[in-house]
């Protein structure tokens, strides 16, 4: 073999699809890339142990390599029509891993426990700038209902506020229906 000779490997990983535990909270910072999220992560890990969240976790080797949250609980007016829906958000996977079925995978596990929840519903945002998620939401079922500002803020690990603006659309999904 000489230096210019390319060799490959294939690996076959397992990801394992499960809720957060406490010891997942620095890992989703992945290696200080989400770092300001610090609090965010812990407040919403507060509210999954109060039953209101959800934070679903695709796992390589002890290592989540992917996200989705959900909100149990709507609060929006936009959402208060008395059906049970949850909302999904803060959905990512590790760019290396991207493209390999992850996001959408992490999606349907979400799906399924709403559905042993018996929920009616879930909605899901995706910003206006980045196509490939609407791309994913609509073929996943999700249709466009409205539209939102985007705008929100949060307390990083500093304690600095942040703002965000991010103009999205929001996507509705009916669930399964019980008899």
């Amino acid at each position: 073999m000489t230096a210019t000779e390319r060799h490959t490997m294939s690996l076959q990983l397992e990801v394992v699809f499960r809720v957060a535990e406490r010891d997942d909270l620095p890992k989703l910072e992945w290696y200080g890339q989400y770092l300001h999220f610090r609090r965010l992560f812990q407040r919403t890990f507060e509210e999954q142990i109060a039953g209101r969240r959800l934070m679903l976790l695709a796992d390589v080797n002890g290592w989540p390599i992917g996200q989705l949250f959900v909100q149990l609980e709507s609060y929006d007016n936009l959402f208060m029509d008395m059906r049970k829906r949850a909302y999904f958000y803060s959905l990512r996977v590790m760019e290396v891993f991207q493209h390999k079925g992850i996001g959408t995978a992490l999606i349907r596990e979400a799906e399924s426990i709403l559905n042993e929840r018996r929920y009616d519903s879930v909605s899901i945002a995706a910003a206006k700038d980045n196509p490939g998620a609407r791309r994913l939401y609509e073929r996943l079922g999700f249709r466009v209902f409205a539209e939102d500002t985007g705008r929100w803020h949060y307390i990083d690990h500093e304690g600095r506020t942040r703002y965000v603006t991010e103009p999205c659309w929001i996507l509705e999904k009916q669930l399964k229906l019980f008899s």
